[in-house]
């Protein structure tokens, strides 16, 4: 522990000055209950004479000083000490062209050990200034059983710093009441390092009240900790007046209080001045606000991508002073820019210091290179970190490769540990297996904890059940958490019962949530009401670009109408590539119509083996042409069976007048 000195001007004499404790000086992590530290920047010696104090070191040269203190060289062959007495051991040569490192050490414990003299023997001749002092240096240096009586003198003797110093002392002792006596006999005297500690002890046997009065003495007296200490105890009791201590105590330099301060601004909402104080924070090294700050500017960065190098900037140092959550935050970052190899090293540094973020990253990562064993690796150093999205992802990932089994298990144990896709993932895996009544508690489990995917198939349970109010109720619940098909769903029904405005807009619902279904029965309906054509096909382009064979079909058709029959042909065959008859059928038309009669045949056969039945005809009739009835009239019995009715009329008509030509 530290000491602190409470120094009024310069002016005051070395007799009316104090080293009072400053308890928790310096410490951004405030635990309940941790004993009070100190500091000793500001603690008042008496005066030096002059040639003796720390400014006058550097002016003695090797020479003047050797004179003064007597020669230097290796200790004696009896291994007594050095010049100095006192235990301080011998120095070497010294270059006599300046001081080196063990010159300016041997000097600065000689006049350690001379000031220690000096106040020994005034202490032992009575003046109790001089126990304060030496109680002080003895208990800054650890030396807690010589330092007590000389505390306890000055503090008998009225010195308030000497009973705010014994209080610390008997406190590293464990004797918690007789510190608090000394340190409240401190406190009345004036003492604010005092009552800090006082009412941190109070505070900690429960009695608030008396705490609030001590720590806002201190606060008063311009005790930062103070400030903070009573900021933190009115926060615990939701007391909106906490937000005014934090600044007292930010603004005096307290960089936790700096960090809290900026937490209730962004809960407040107000992010810019939240922004401010973690930077103020994270200026001060404070891990956490540099966290947060980085955080802040990431998401600003979506409108200001320069941002993003600054929020790099915070999560490297959050990261360097040891907070994982930061190192996994710049993985993140590092990977959207580009460098998985940089991300994975900061993945792997958060992830082996315990963020099970990170290391499920890292299993997702191996799982994407299809490097099975060292993902599982990772999802299980998640689970022992915590997280349960380990189990999920391990679930993932033997569903993945085979073992269904598996799958299970670990589904089922993220479930019970309240992971709510595992619950909508486990519910999936039990209605494939036929066990219904398995499945819906755990639906409802999933939908009841926020997952729109669990209220999704839930509402799709009901619907199969004919229970159509209840799964209406769900997939509401779903599409207003931006679930596409559930809105997609809701569009159906109202479309069915010709409500075209409420479908128009559940459609645009669907189609924002990323249903290509939603974009395409939007795009249909805006394309027969016949008002709205450039949007039409905007929704169209988005489902097929999300590959919707019909909405690619419905592309090259209104490209070939408009004559641009390359993005005709694109679009034909990207959808018949996928397995649209009907864009095979039409890519047929269009090589047809451009010579390509060879290749068009190709898809026309295609098309008509996978059941279109003007393909079908359309072969019928090439064949003919061709001289070739009997293929012909196998293609005409194919399209009468195929459909629709008019080319079943059509190829009856054509295979009639083939069998009065080959019987005549």
């Amino acid at each position: 522990m530290r000491l602190i000195g409470k120094n009024g001007s310069g002016a005051k004499s070395a007799a009316a000055t104090e080293a009072d404790t400053d308890a928790w000086a310096e410490s951004p992590e405030i635990r309940p209950g941790a004993l009070p530290a100190q500091r000793t920047s500001g603690l008042s010696e008496r005066r030096p004479t002059a040639g003796c104090g720390p400014d006058t070191l550097v002016h003695l040269s090797a020479r003047q000083f050797a004179a003064a203190v007597g020669p230097y060289g290796p200790s004696g062959a009896d291994g007594a000490d050095g010049p100095f007495g006192s235990g301080v051991p011998a120095c070497g040569i010294l270059d006599p062209a300046g001081l080196d490192t063990s010159f300016e050490t041997a000097l600065a414990a000689r006049e350690q050990a001379a000031l220690e003299a000096r106040h020994r023997q005034a202490a032992d001749g009575g003046d109790p200034d001089a126990a304060c002092r030496l109680g002080t240096l003895l208990l800054r240096r650890g030396d807690l059983e010589d330092a007590e009586p000389y505390l306890r003198a000055a503090a008998a003797a009225g010195v308030r710093a000497a009973a705010n110093n014994l209080g610390v002392l008997l406190h590293q002792q464990g004797h918690r009441a007789e510190a608090a006596q000394w340190w409240r006999q401190a406190a009345v005297a004036g003492s604010a390092p005092a009552a800090h500690a006082l009412g941190l002890q109070l505070r900690d046997q429960g009695e608030e009240e008396a705490a609030e009065y001590w720590l806002h003495f201190a606060a008063d007296h311009g005790h930062p900790l103070g400030a903070y200490a009573l900021g933190d105890l009115m926060e615990h009791r939701r007391d909106v007046r906490a937000e005014r201590w934090f600044k007292v105590s930010a603004d005096a330099g307290h960089r936790e209080a700096a960090y809290r301060l900026a937490r209730m601004r962004e809960a407040a909402g107000d992010k810019e001045t939240a922004e401010t104080w973690y930077r103020t924070a994270a200026a001060r090294s404070h891990a956490r606000a540099a966290l947060r700050l980085g955080v802040l500017l990431e998401e600003r960065a979506r409108t200001d991508r320069s941002l993003l190098d600054e929020a790099a900037r915070w999560y490297r140092q959050s990261a360097q002073n040891g907070e994982p959550r930061a190192a996994c935050a710049l993985g993140f970052l590092l990977r959207d820019s580009g460098d998985v190899t940089a991300a994975a090293e900061w993945w792997q540094e958060a992830a082996e210091a315990g963020d099970g973020n990170a290391a499920n990253a890292l299993g997702a990562l191996h799982a994407s290179r299809g490097e099975a064993k060292e993902a599982e690796r990772w999802y299980r150093t998640a689970l022992d970190a915590g997280d349960q999205n380990g189990a999920f992802n391990l679930g993932l990932l033997c569903a993945g490769t085979g073992r269904g089994q598996q799958a299970e298990q670990w589904y089922r144990r993220a479930a019970y540990a309240g992971h709510r896709e595992a619950c909508n993932a486990l519910a999936v895996v039990l209605l494939q297996r036929g066990d219904e009544s398995g499945a819906e508690p755990w639906f409802s489990k999933a939908a009841e904890a926020g997952s729109v995917d669990g209220a999704f198939n839930l509402g799709v349970l009901h619907a199969g059940r004919g229970e159509q109010r209840q799964a209406q109720e769900w997939y509401a619940r779903a599409a207003a958490e931006g679930h596409g098909e559930a809105a997609l769903q809701l569009a159906v029904v109202q479309e069915q019962r010709g409500n075209l405005a409420g479908a128009l807009e559940r459609y645009r619902q669907a189609a924002a949530g990323g249903s290509a279904e939603g974009a395409f029965r939007l795009a249909s309906v805006l394309d027969r009401r016949g008002d709205a054509d450039a949007e039409a096909e905007h929704w169209y382009a988005v489902a097929a670009d999300a590959g919707h064979r019909r909405a690619q079909v419905r592309m090259g058709v209104r490209a070939a109408e408009r004559g641009a029959l390359e993005i005709a042909e694109s679009w034909y065959r990207r959808a018949a590539e996928a397995g649209s008859r009907s864009a095979a059928f039409n890519l047929g038309l269009l090589l047809a119509r451009q010579d390509s009669e060879a290749e068009a045949m190709l898809w026309y056969t295609r098309a008509a083996d996978a059941g279109h039945g003007r393909a079908a005809l359309r072969l019928a009739l090439l064949a003919l042409r061709r001289g070739e009835p009997v293929q012909a009239e196998n293609w005409c019995r194919r399209a009468i069976a195929l459909g629709p009715a008019e080319v079943a009329e059509r190829a009856g008509r054509l295979l009639g007048a083939l069998h009065a030509e080959l019987s005549a």
